[in-house]
């Protein structure tokens, strides 16, 4: 954990040095450092992971959580989101580290922190995590020609299919390239552990893999079973966790949050769904409300939402959910243990779609610490959660839904691919149309700046640039 958040000095000459293409050339002071270690890149570029699980979008879409006083996130206020960031931060970052250990004239001093081999297959992982994250929020991206600073200022936009093959192509090279060698530093997430870089390549391909399903069956299952054989997350003990520290500069957001406002309550939709059938999990995932001393849902994306006494809801469970450093997780068993199941039961691997199922819950249980072996022997032979093979999409993908409590954008991508849970839009919704989002508007900077390709972007996606145009996977 020393590397965690090595960011001062060397992070304002690495932000110099990633952005100067965009600006032109500036003079180099021989008295000061102009290059930056590659494990200082490695440390900052994952600290935007942070930015992918504060982003509160998908977790109103799949409505884990309500707003309790101004609802209009919850109201499909918000239009038109930036992607910027994104390539200018994390993405530049790791492509300057994949740079530095492929250039003969830096690649031997970039052996300073790890093989050259092992920091070029992180960089290329994390990158197409990134970028896995912004085409299931926008579609069509600039992809094949980003990333080139002052070379292309205005790359063309690639179509989503064209960034999920290739993503699924770097997943599966990068987990084959490493090389044995040193261990990459810089690196908070993994702590250097090549093995779980491996299993986290390939569960991040088993992932994209599974979202082909209604677009691309074919490639879907050959993606899907080679990730798999490959090895993938097998036990919570290799469940990928964001770690948080108890200081206010890294902290969980929840619990920034929550330090001066209390802007946000569990869900009624959750807590509807949960409470009837006694899950466990309810109570570690929210504080009882004081007024009724049980977990009561805040009702979802309401007008008047700051006529419900606080006392009558029920916010984030303290600490599991908004603890200063309690985690939160990017890829977790669970998860894949339910990918597994609904793979079994579309025939694209060997198994027991029901016992994976169950597993998955039970794994579940276990993340949050309230497993219980008689109380669970219960809870799965209920009509609404028992296995059933003629209804597995949904009966899977309801369990999958409360497992990723929290995991917003992973949720929505899964609720637009399957259908399910079964979710009714806000009341009164703030959007042009009265539905639940499938994707955001691209950011108004492309629009004004580079026109043409933004024009053939929205060609590419096949609709108006709003809301409610569904991306390529989403049939």
């Amino acid at each position: 954990m020393k590397n965690i958040f090595k960011v001062g000095l060397l992070s304002l000459i690495m932000i110099a040095s990633v952005s100067c293409s965009d600006f032109g050339d500036l003079n180099n002071d021989p008295n000061n450092t102009t290059s930056v270690a590659p494990e200082v890149l490695l440390t900052n570029s994952l600290r935007s992971i942070n930015g992918v699980l504060n982003d509160v979008e998908g977790i109103y879409y799949v409505q884990y959580m309500s707003q309790t006083q101004y609802t209009d996130g919850t109201r499909y206020s918000n239009v038109n989101f930036n992607f910027n960031p994104w390539y200018t931060g994390p993405l530049a970052d790791l492509n300057h580290i994949i740079d530095l250990n492929t250039n003969p004239e830096t690649a031997l001093d970039a052996l300073q922190s790890g093989s050259n081999a092992n920091q070029i297959a992180v960089a290329r992982i994390m990158k197409a995590y990134y970028y896995q994250y912004m085409t299931d929020q926008w579609g069509p991206l600039p992809y094949t020609q980003a990333l080139q600073g002052r070379e292309n200022l205005k790359p063309a936009y690639d179509t989503q299919e064209t960034i999920y093959r290739d993503l699924l192509k770097e997943l599966r090279e990068a987990a084959a390239q490493m090389d044995g060698g040193d261990p990459v530093d810089g690196d908070f997430l993994l702590n250097g552990d090549m093995d779980h870089w491996r299993i986290f390549a390939n569960s991040l391909r088993a992932i994209a893999a599974m979202r082909l399903s209604e677009v691309d069956e074919a490639t879907a299952r050959t993606e899907f079973a080679d990730a798999i054989s490959g090895g993938v997350i097998s036990s919570n003990d290799e469940n990928v966790m964001y770690p948080y520290l108890g200081e206010a500069n890294n902290q969980n957001p929840w619990f920034g949050r929550f330090v001066t406002r209390t802007d946000f309550a569990i869900a009624s939709t959750l807590v509807d769904y949960m409470k009837p059938l006694g899950d466990p999990r309810l109570d570690v995932y929210a504080d009882p409300a004081p007024n009724f001393g049980d977990v009561r849902g805040m009702p979802y994306g309401i007008e008047d939402a700051g006529d419900i006494p606080n006392a009558d809801i029920s916010f984030p469970g303290f600490p599991a959910v908004r603890g200063q450093n309690s985690p939160i997780a990017v890829v977790t068993y669970a998860q894949m243990l339910f990918s597994m199941a609904e793979a079994v039961q579309r025939g694209w691997i060997s198994g027991d779609a029901k016992q994976l199922y169950e597993d998955g819950i039970r794994a579940s249980m276990e993340q949050w610490g309230v497993y219980d072996d008689a109380a669970f022997a219960t809870f799965i032979a209920q009509p609404d959660v028992a296995y059933d093979a003629n209804n597995f999409m949904e009966i899977i993908h309801n369990q999958k839904w409360v497992a990723m409590y929290l995991q917003g954008n992973e949720a929505w991508a899964e609720w637009r691919r399957t259908g399910f849970p079964t979710l009714s839009p806000a009341p009164v919704p703030l959007s042009d149309l009265p539905e639940i989002p499938v994707r955001h508007g691209y950011p108004t900077t492309e629009r004004d700046i580079n026109i043409d390709n933004y024009a053939a972007g929205v060609g590419l996606l096949g609709g108006e640039d709003n809301l409610h145009t569904p991306l390529w996977w989403d049939k």
